[in-house]
């Protein structure tokens, strides 16, 4: 044989070496973070359940088919001789210089892709070894839930394995007992006693396997997702699940009858019993139930049905966490309302007149500081308690934005070492305005300016972060990583250094020439910028650390940022954190509904499935942890919120140690921790159908809801509003059709005893067509206030209220009330103007705050000009009650109009007669007004392009200059129009606030604005 040459040799150790440095990179790497992060447990306990059951599977697979293989070819001897098998030798002679190969690759390939499939059911066979009982038992067999939701599915994922393994070695040995002739199917089949012995006990094992699938069957028919309604029906208790253990049955006595024929030579009865086999399974599993359904179901379905409609109720119920919903039904909504009715002063501290949506381009062109940062993540409401006040909140973070650096600074060193962080956050009332129409900030600028107190304020992790930065140095070095912008700086910035831990180290040749093969840069490893103390920081998403160290975890889809302190020590600065609601689930819960959550969790707002979600389809769901990522240097805090849910139970016993103690939460912290959004839509999605918890009702199906649409994100609504959606950045973009998302806000439902930060939503009846009825149906609430103690969350946490309004009631729904705005003929012509004005009017959430003894609807207007730096600014708010509407500039002046003595259902805001002077009076010439309306809205037009422009500028002189010529526009286009016909009364402001051209204006605040 020739010997490999002096280059070969070393090209294959080159080679091999490549292969070990780059598989490094690959599983070092990721070993090196998990260590940082200080756990390692969880990816060496999750790598190691894979690599054990691959190794488990890959040996039993490959053995199992490799040894039936070798034991039909060792016992071929007898079957070689004679004439019978001639045919064959040809074959035989070919395979034999290969036959060692050819078997070991057979039963390395099955065996490497059945290891493969078992390993990636890690999860289900960890959950079974470390399970935790549920306490509650299923309707029908009396089992604890906890065999369902852990050991059926490991049973299944068993016996699935054993069968196919054992298929493919029968089929094996039956292929090479064939080709040896051992087997032979002419003139008559026939086959050795090895042969037989071989076939026939492996068909029992086989037979054995599908009686033991039958039997699970059984149990599965519990969580069967089949028909409307999930779990067990009548036909599948007294029809499907005695035919599946007349079917277990009968596969365990025809595997006997093939151990029979293996020692007595003869497959008639073997055969036979399969046929009877095949025969009974669509006689008895599909023919059988199907009769029933037929004949005996559908003629008396509801009382056959009604016990077990009952049981999918109750499960759904529990699986869910509904048992305990304050339900009030046929709530007598007031439709009409008297002076006094509306407490002004409590009901603006509730109302939220802030969208997060809209208002979140605003923040960005004025708060920005610098083309790299940004708002991406978007706003967010909460609530903050400041000198012992609360305040409802709307507040963003400050991120990196490399995208926002000019072409010539897009260079590795800047990208990567030197634009490293975001820098602080922006909070505003988000009840309160400035009389500019403008967000009242209470903490904004760069460095952070306001009442938030003292708190780490640069942003290194945040979803808008890049892929990685390199950061750190030693003690005394210059610092190198650009820190925030100021003018009087030498070079017009202020630098820092990252002092933390935040990240794995890259001081060292070994793990730079890691990373930079990670991440495909010979920039990081030559860069001269690294040190000793560098680190690299990367995975910088708060979702993607969650869940990567809790790998068991469906997450929310987004997180939201809040500034605490953590520790409970008010001398130490507080921390910049993402809060992340994360959730167990599981699609094994006996006789509950399932539920999809890539369609309970869509609305207006969200538009897809968050990305770290572990099973799509679900039928049980808590949120069991609360989860906390530092935005400063990254580390996770996982938190035990349901101490009662068993599957959080069982995962930690997989990870001892991982989750904290509810009381290990400080006070700041749990102020700022909610009811999550995802864990509302699943419910209020059920809820539409749940409200009702009686069989006969449920199935006559006479008071189903459906969750009310989108209003305030429609496109054109009509002729006379050209209302539009925005996206996340606040730009507007057209919007289909989609569900009204739920809404937080300060509110006091009916038996509460006080006004609590909540999270609410909306319901009409239910039904399809053109005829459907968009009136109120229903109002559901929870109550979202966790309180500030430390370690306790509050009493009456995660409350949900559900209303009920008859089904008589006039109480208007989303729809009708949007429908009020457009038809009423001054708000159309107000909403017209702006919209010929070279500006955008922006409708924002539409919210539903139970007030007065019924219903108020309370809707932001917002005014966006047409440029690229234009953005939404408040000017007027809409208002409903029972069959009247408000639109004025202020929240307290709209619901005066709703209460005015005249009984007229609006009043226009800011009525004043026209200039003295004006000839567009109604009585001048049709020539005249036409000509003075054409020339007042193209006044009003250039006073909104002035008046962003001095915005953008911070000259609010000028700002003040251009909106009185916009006061004076609109008035003179109301006369105007008035003389021609087309109003019947002036609105001069349009809901244009007073201008205040004071340059603190944006620091200010007026209740109500």
């Amino acid at each position: 044989m020739h010997k490999p040459g002096p280059g070969a040799i070393t090209l294959g150790v080159l080679i091999a070496i490549g292969a070990i440095i780059y598989g490094a990179s690959i599983v070092w790497t990721e070993i090196l973070w998990f260590r940082q992060m200080s756990a390692t447990r969880v990816i060496l306990t999750q790598w190691g359940a894979h690599i054990g059951l691959f190794v488990v599977g890959f040996i039993v697979a490959a053995a199992l088919i490799f040894f039936s293989m070798s034991y039909a070819y060792r016992h071929r001897a007898s079957s070689t001789r004679g004439q019978d098998s001639a045919s064959l030798r040809a074959y035989q002679k070919a395979l034999e210089p290969v036959r060692r190969f050819a078997f070991w690759g057979v039963a390395l390939f099955f065996g490497f892709t059945n290891g493969a499939r078992l390993a990636t059911e890690w999860q289900t066979l960890l959950q079974f070894l470390n399970r935790s009982s549920f306490d509650q038992v299923d309707p029908q067999f009396g089992l604890d839930i906890s065999f369902f939701v852990f050991v059926l599915p490991a049973l299944k994922v068993l016996v699935s394995f054993l069968l196919t393994v054992t298929a493919i070695a029968l089929v094996a040995a039956l292929i090479v007992s064939y080709l040896y002739g051992t087997i032979r199917l002419a003139p008559r089949p026939h086959a050795s006693k090895q042969a037989r012995l071989q076939s026939g006990m492996m068909a029992a094992c086989l037979s054995l396997f599908i009686g033991v699938n039958y039997w699970l069957g059984r149990y599965e028919l519990l969580t069967s997702d089949s028909g409307s309604i999930h779990g067990a029906m009548y036909s599948d208790i007294n029809a499907t699940l005695p035919a599946h253990s007349i079917l277990a049955v009968i596969s365990g006595l025809v595997a006997v009858l093939f151990v029979v024929a293996a020692f007595r030579g003869t497959w008639r009865l073997p055969v036979t019993g399969v046929a009877v086999t095949v025969i009974a399974a669509l006689v008895l599993a599909g023919a059988y139930p199907a009769l029933v359904e037929q004949f005996r179901v559908r003629p008396n379905q509801r009382s056959l049905e009604s016990p077990y409609i009952q049981r999918n109720i109750d499960a759904t119920l529990a699986a869910y966490g509904l048992q305990d919903v304050d339900y009030q039904t046929n709530y007598d909504a007031a439709t009409t309302a008297s002076a006094g009715q509306f407490d002004t002063d409590s009901l603006t501290s509730q109302v939220r007149l802030l969208d997060p949506q809209v208002i979140t381009k605003t923040v960005q062109q004025l708060q920005q500081s610098r083309l790299y940062y940004g708002f991406n993540s978007g706003m967010k409401v909460d609530r903050y308690n400041v000198g012992g006040e609360r305040r409802d909140t709307v507040i963003s973070v400050r991120e990196l934005n490399l995208s926002g650096l000019s072409a010539e600074q897009q260079t590795w060193v800047n990208q990567h070492t030197v634009y490293t962080h975001g820098y602080g956050v922006v909070a505003a009332y988000g009840n309160q305005l400035t009389s500019d129409g403008l967000p009242s900030y209470w903490e904004q600028s760069v460095p952070s300016v306001g009442e938030m107190g003292d708190y780490e304020e640069r942003v290194y992790f945040s979803p808008g972060s890049p892929d990685y930065s390199i950061v750190g140095a030693p003690e005394g070095s210059e610092p190198q990583e650009l820190d925030y912008p100021d003018d009087t700086a030498v070079g017009g910035q202020v630098s820092t250094t990252f002092v933390g831990n935040g990240g794995p180290s890259v001081g060292n040749v070994w793990n730079k020439l890691l990373y930079a093969i990670k991440f495909g840069s010979t920039d990081l490893f030559f860069s001269s910028q690294t040190n000793e103390a560098s680190q690299i920081l990367y995975n910088r998403d708060p979702l993607q650390r969650v869940a990567k160290v809790a790998p068991y975890l469906t997450l929310e889809q987004s997180a939201y940022p809040a500034v605490v302190d953590m520790d409970g020590d008010p001398s130490t600065p507080k921390r910049l954190v993402w809060v992340v609601d994360a959730y167990t689930t599981t699609n094994n819960y006996p006789y509950a509904q399932h539920e999809t959550l890539s369609n309970a969790t869509v609305d207006s707002r969200s538009t897809e499935v968050g990305q770290y979600v572990q099973a799509n389809k679900i039928n049980y769901m808590r949120n069991s942890v609360k989860a906390i990522v530092d935005a400063y240097d990254g580390s996770v805090r996982l938190f035990r919120w349901d101490d009662q849910d068993p599957i959080l139970r069982t995962w930690e016993k997989i990870y001892p140690g991982s989750v904290e103690p509810v009381s290990a939460i400080s006070g700041d912290l749990m102020s700022h921790l909610r009811y999550p959004e995802d864990m509302f839509k699943v419910q209020r999605n059920l809820l539409a159908t749940y409200h009702v918890t009686d069989a006969a009702g449920f199935y006559s199906g006479g008071d189903r809801w459906r969750l009310a649409e989108e209003t305030s994100t429609h496109g054109a609504a009509s002729s006379s509003d050209s209302s539009t959606r925005v996206d996340e950045a606040g730009n507007p973009v057209p919007a289909p059709t989609a569900l009204q998302p739920p809404y937080y806000l300060t509110m006091q439902m009916p038996g509460q005893d006080s006004a609590e930060f909540s999270l609410t939503s909306v319901f009409v009846p239910g039904g399809g067509g053109e005829g459907r009825r968009e009136a109120m149906a229903g109002f559901l609430a929870v109550d979202s206030e966790t309180g500030n103690t430390p370690g306790q969350v509050r009493e009456g946490y995660g409350k949900l209220r559900l209303l009920a309004l008859p089904s008589s009631t006039t109480v208007p729904g989303p729809g009708q009330v949007q429908n009020k705005y457009d038809s009423d003929e001054k708000i159309a012509t107000q909403l017209n103007l702006l919209n010929q004005a070279d500006s955008t009017v922006i409708r924002g959430n539409l919210l539903t705050l139970p007030v007065g003894g019924g219903l108020l609807y309370v809707q932001p207007v917002y005014v966006q000009g047409t440029g690229s730096a234009s953005y939404p600014v408040l000017r007027s708010v809409l208002t409903a009650f029972g069959d009247k509407v408000g639109f004025a500039p202020t929240l307290e002046e709209s619901l005066r109009q709703l209460v005015s003595d005249d009984g007229s259902s609006s009043t226009s805001p800011g009525t004043t007669a026209p200039p003295s002077g004006d000839t567009s009076q109604p009585g001048a010439s049709s020539s005249d007004a036409g000509t003075q309306l054409s020339q007042a809205v193209s006044d009003a037009a250039q006073a909104m392009r002035d008046a962003d422009a001095a915005m953008s500028k911070g000259d609010w002189t000028a700002y003040g200059e251009a909106q009185t010529r916009l006061h004076d526009a609109l008035t003179r286009a109301e006369a105007a129009q008035a003389a021609l016909g087309t109003s019947s009364s002036a609105t001069p402001n349009a809901g244009a606030p007073t201008p205040s051209p004071s340059p603190s204006a944006t620091s200010g605040g007026q209740s109500g604005s």
